[in-house]
């Protein structure tokens, strides 16, 4: 195992791109809806415009500092600000039927598995900025995995890589930053929590680059999936070091 996690003592995962396939489950809804305006659009380009303002809209939520509205409030804003770029402008009935499409989000095949076999090191924490009920459904109906604790952003106010979402997150454990290590595809969300002084693990599922940034928040280690995640941190495990 690699040195850097010997007194680590927990794992907080990332949901949304890491342990649920947003992709593979949403973009079903989107072609639906992009049928139905007679688009000829590729679902899959629409998707990655959606996610990519998605973000946007999550930093502008943090930034303005208004008040934390909530993970689905900015799916919504995104989803209706990609369609009106592209000259679609939703009806109220399509957008609440792509919303209803994201309570069926589901796991990508190996987390489970991976999870099993971690727990037997680790505790296992849902870290997500997802709302708290919403998590609440996807853990229990969705992921169907029995977390050790499920926290939400909205605890802390504000959406990741707010470095006061990790450090509320240790504190809730009663645990030191660097007994954490965050699990995460969203290499972002990887460097918010190393700047925290948490350790990191980068599950670069979608063969991207990582942030560029300081050498000290680059991730302690990279993998592709949860069976190479649970290979590199569990016991005798040998860790790919980035």
């Amino acid at each position: 195992m690699n040195p850097v996690f010997e007194n680590c003592k927990a794992l907080t995962f990332d949901l949304f791109g890491t342990v649920l396939d947003l992709g593979g489950s949403l973009t079903p809804h989107l072609k639906i809806f992009l049928d139905g305006r007679g688009s000829e659009i590729d679902p899959a380009a629409f998707w990655q415009q959606l996610r990519y303002r998605q973000r946007i809209e999550q930093y502008q939520d943090t930034l303005v500092e208004l008040g934390h509205s909530g993970y689905l409030e900015t799916v919504q804003k995104a989803f209706v600000y990609v369609a009106r770029a592209n000259k679609l402008d939703p009806t109220s009935e399509q957008t609440d039927t792509f919303m209803a499409g994201w309570q069926e989000l589901s796991p990508f095949p190996e987390v489970v598995a991976g999870l099993d076999k971690l727990r037997e090191r680790y505790k296992l924490i849902a870290l997500s900025n997802g709302n708290p009920w919403f998590l609440d459904h996807l853990v229990k109906n969705r992921i169907k995995y029995d977390f050790d604790d499920v926290m939400s952003v909205e605890q802390a106010g504000y959406f990741k890589p707010k470095p006061g979402v990790y450090r509320r997150a240790a504190r809730n454990l009663s645990m030191e930053p660097g007994e954490l290590i965050m699990v995460s595809a969203n290499s972002f969300d990887v460097m918010g929590a190393r700047t925290c002084g948490l350790r990191g693990a980068y599950v670069n599922r979608y063969d991207l680059p990582y942030e560029d940034t300081h050498k000290l928040y680059e991730p302690d280690v990279t993998v592709t999936n949860f069976t190479e995640l649970a290979e590199s941190l569990g016991d005798g495990g040998s860790a790919t070091i980035s």
